[in-house]
């Protein structure tokens, strides 16, 4: 026998990690992992079966399923079934996709906790390794196991040789009975193992491991399966699989295992994992050892120092080997080749097996792993005791996902996570390059996704608009549809060096199924949605409109130069037939919404400044004296009574009065808020505060400036700013207008010799889109189909009225965005406002975020709205 001595952790492996996708948190350890192509499921220490969505990364529910901690998850290679065995003598079968409770099996002999279990899928047959040092198994057909559900012999039933024991006049241990067992669900079917069916003392040591093989070794036929298990004696066997009875006097037996090959008698380490690939066996053991062994000549051929901690989870994929260890760290390895030499000798696997990888994963003991495949990403995912699962995209060889339809979705997070990456803070002058950086990015991104591309100046400091067309298919060009999407690459700042952060506001982070970083959601998310959603048209062929992309740098400071820009550039953008864009919210966290009207703004600077320089008030200070912060308190008091009434002449005049379906459209929102949140409420107040927010303008004093150091100082200058929210119906030219003049007004009733001034630093229209026009008609379906769709079942009544529960809610909202109606003006074309996010989303806060599935709908809902205007 060949034996490698165990290497040394400083064996130049790289220490990078791969890149992490997503960190799911639960309140237990997770002790055990399984994936389906639709499905994570997490064994956790509090008897749970944690199930999140593949790919968007939502809880989708959470399973009482065993009383005590979860020790091993299995799913069928078929994935019909979902095996769960625990701290207990109970092993319950799933079903994966409805996770209904099928089966409950027991044997009638106290079992302790079951360690492992392993299933034949060509004999439905399961295998259970315990804590007795048994081999125990069932098969899930044989009808002669089926039992009643209050059977004397189920193990809550039945006399524990430990629990119920008592002495002579003394008293039963009185059974432990918790409030969440009762919400284990009834098993359909209830199994009760044959004492008969059963290898005692398989090994002489715990079962912890167990796997089924299918012809791993000469010694057996091709397409045998074959029982490998790994005990606490460090021993592992092969164990030869029987539908024959294991006695002649057991007729009512089904199935037997007979002893094919022992491994590993010499050593006394305890066996923790095992994978096999081909004639290869891989052993997890104790202090990070991985042996690799050949099952035909039963030679150990390597041992490996792989991890710090012990190795309690092994997995085989895509022709490599990954490991994770009790240290916290994960690996991967390059694994040895099938087949033999000219003279039947194995290959040379010291220079063929080594570790490409080693990475820090967890910053507690790693339990479980498991690995899967999501559309194009390769997945290896790691469970710890610190209550987390951690889901990495890994290199793997090619699956068969990269040859479907469309741009995979891994492409646009990686895209989302590198343009998160820019701090495109357009506010600040520090970051002046990196803005420039981030555009320069997205450029190019529109241009490698077939765009035709250029940088639109915008004078001066001003960050430039990228501009983007993509063409569509329709001949000849004078018949294609246009449609503008409005959208903005910059951000507001992020508190770098505070703790409020939870993670680098830079750095793209995936936790909980929700996607975190400064301006994922507002706005760099909805665009690379929309992005991509052109992108998949292209590749389907499918894009008859041509798509004009006009992302600006200055949004969140208030559009500086835009509209001389678009306006210069008129003639490059042409004619558009719809304008879209997607900047903000929905109400709560799961209604989808649309917005049809948004309040205009614009923001006042009031200066007063007196002739004399700045005064000591001791000295100088007199009733001879007009102060200018006086002058300024009085005259900005004059502008709203003490009930928020705004005083300029005129003000209200021209607000569109409230129509039925807008008051229907009120009532609507109210009853889904009310139903959500009864806190809310009451309903009445909440309709009022909703119109006070949407649709009535309001007057705001945000703050005061004066020269001066602080101390005993009459300042010469005094400033303040104001914000004017303006509803649609006021013009904002006018409401300019009619402020300067009422400030002036009532400033020269003053008397004063000091000099007002007021200076107009930005403005925007109010906004009204039409809820009822093509475009909006076209928003509502596709919403609805996208939302829809996880309701329904394809077809029918069911999938209308699961459509018809998805209709959004029309919204209008308290904020500004100043293009929208200066480019449905500027291109006499209608308007539309799709919210990507979710109320939560922390927009313009500290850990700003944005849910996985809200970036893939709205990714479908532009696919759908670009291919149907």
């Amino acid at each position: 026998m060949t034996d490698f001595q165990p290497r040394d952790l400083d064996d130049g492996c790289s220490d990078t990690a791969p890149e992490q996708l997503q960190e799911l948190r639960h309140n237990g350890s997770v002790l055990a992992l399984a994936v389906s192509d639709r499905y994570i499921f997490a064994g956790t220490s509090k008897g749970e079966i944690v199930v999140w969505s593949l790919g968007t990364y939502q809880l989708v529910q959470t399973i009482q399923a065993h009383k005590r901690s979860v020790l091993c998850l299995l799913l069928s290679d078929d994935s019909q079934y979902l095996f769960s065995s625990a701290c207990e003598p109970i092993i319950n079968v799933w079903c994966p996709t409805t996770f209904t409770r099928l089966f409950e099996i027991y044997s009638t002999d106290d079992v302790g906790d079951v360690f492992s279990i392993a299933f034949s899928p060509q004999r439905e047959t399961l295998y259970l390794g315990t804590q007795t040092q048994d081999i125990q198994w069932i098969g899930l057909k044989d009808p002669a196991r089926r039992v009643p559900h209050d059977s004397p012999n189920h193990p809550d039933k039945r006399h524990h040789r430990f629990f119920d024991s008592r002495a002579v006049g003394g008293t039963c241990t009185p059974r432990r009975m918790q409030e969440h067992y009762g919400l284990i669900p009834k098993a359909a079917t209830v199994l009760e193992i044959d004492p008969a069916a059963v290898r005692q003392y398989a090994h002489y040591g715990w079962i912890f491991c167990m796997l089924i093989a299918k012809g791993p070794t000469v010694h057996g036929e091709p397409d045998e399966e074959v029982l490998i298990s790994g005990g606490g004696d460090g021993t592992i066997k092969l164990w030869r699989l029987s539908d024959e009875s294991p006695d002649q006097d057991d007729e009512g037996v089904v199935g037997h295992i007979e002893e094919m090959m022992v491994l590993g008698e010499d050593n006394s380490e305890s066996v923790m994992s095992l994978a096999v690939d081909g004639s290869f066996l891989y052993a997890g053991k104790l202090r990070g050892i991985i042996e690799l062994w050949d099952l035909d000549t039963k030679q150990k051929l390597r041992v490996i120092k792989a991890h710090d901690g012990n190795v309690n989870t092994l997995k085989m994929s895509l022709g490599l080997l990954w490991s994770a260890g009790t240290g916290g760290s994960a690996s991967k390895h390059s694994t040895v080749h099938y087949g033999r030499d000219k003279n039947g000798h194995p290959p040379n696997v010291s220079q063929k097996y080594q570790c490409l990888s080693r990475w820090k994963a967890h910053d507690a003991k790693i339990l479980s792993s498991a690995v899967g495949v999501d559309q194009n990403d390769q997945l290896f995912i790691t469970g710890a005791n610190d209550n987390t699962v951690h889901v990495w995209r890994v290199n793997g060889m090619p699956t068969q996902a990269e040859h479907g339809d469309g741009v995979p979705q891994n492409m646009m997070v990686a895209s989302l996570r590198e343009f998160v990456s820019y701090k495109t803070i357009s506010s600040r002058p520090e970051f002046t390059e990196d803005c420039r950086k981030g555009a320069t990015f997205l450029g190019g991104l529109f241009k490698r996704l077939g765009a035709e591309v250029e940088m639109l100046s915008t004078g001066g400091l001003h960050n430039p608009i990228v501009y983007a067309k993509f063409s569509g298919k329709l001949e000849p060009a004078e018949k294609r549809k246009r449609i503008l999407f409005y959208g903005h690459y910059d951000v507001v700042p992020a508190d770098l060096k505070g703790d409020n952060w939870q993670t680098d506001p830079f750095n793209l982070v995936g936790r909980d199924g929700y996607l975190y970083g400064r301006g994922v959601s507002d706005n760099k998310g909805p665009i690379i949605a929309a992005l991509y959603a052109v992108s998949d048209l292209l590749q389907a062929k499918a894009l008859d409109s041509d798509i004009i992309f006009v992302i600006e740098g200055e949004e969140e400071s208030g559009s500086r130069g835009f509209e001389d820009t678009i306006q210069a550039h008129k003639s490059l953008i042409g004619h558009i037939d719809h304008v879209l864009l997607a900047n903000s919210y929905w109400l709560d966290d799961e209604v989808p919404c649309l917005t049809y009207g948004l309040r205009g703004v614009l923001h006042a600077t009031i200066c007063i400044d007196s002739k004399h320089p700045d005064l000591h008030s001791g000295v100088d200070g007199s009733n001879m004296l007009a102060e200018p912060l006086t002058d300024l308190t009085l005259l900005l008091g004059k502008l709203k009574t003490n009930k928020n009434h705004v005083n300029i002449p005129g003000f209200y005049d021209g607000i569109i009065p409230m129509t039925d379906d807008e008051a229907q459209r009120y009532d609507d929102i109210a009853s889904i808020l009310m139903r959500r949140n009864p806190a809310n409420g009451p309903v009445d107040a909440l309709k009022r505060s909703l119109m006070a927010r949407w649709r009535e303008p309001n007057l705001t004093i945000h703050r005061y400036n004066v020269s001066g150091p602080d101390g005993s100082l009459i300042s010469s200058h005094a400033t303040a700013n104001v914000s004017v929210r303006l509803v649609p119906g006021q013009e904002v030219e006018e409401v300019i207008a009619a402020l300067r003049a009422f400030l002036r007004d009532e400033y020269a009733l003053f008397g004063s010799d000091n000099v007002l001034t007021v200076r107009i630093d930005n403005k925007a229209e109010p906004w009204l889109g039409v809820p009822g026009n093509y475009i909006f008609r076209t928003l509502e379906e596709a919403v609805m189909q996208a939302w829809g769709a996880a309701d329904g079942d394809g077809g029918g009544d069911r999938r209308r009225d699961a459509l018809k529960g998805r209709k959004p809610l029309y919204i209008r909202e308290g904020g500004s965005i100043p293009p929208i109606r200066f480019l449905e003006k500027e291109f006499n074309a209608p308007a539309a406002h799709l919210p990507c996010g979710q109320a939560s989303d922390a927009a313009h806060l500290d850990n700003e975020r944005l849910r996985v599935v809200n970036l893939l709908k709205s990714r479908e809902i532009f696919s759908t709205v670009f291919r149907k205007l």
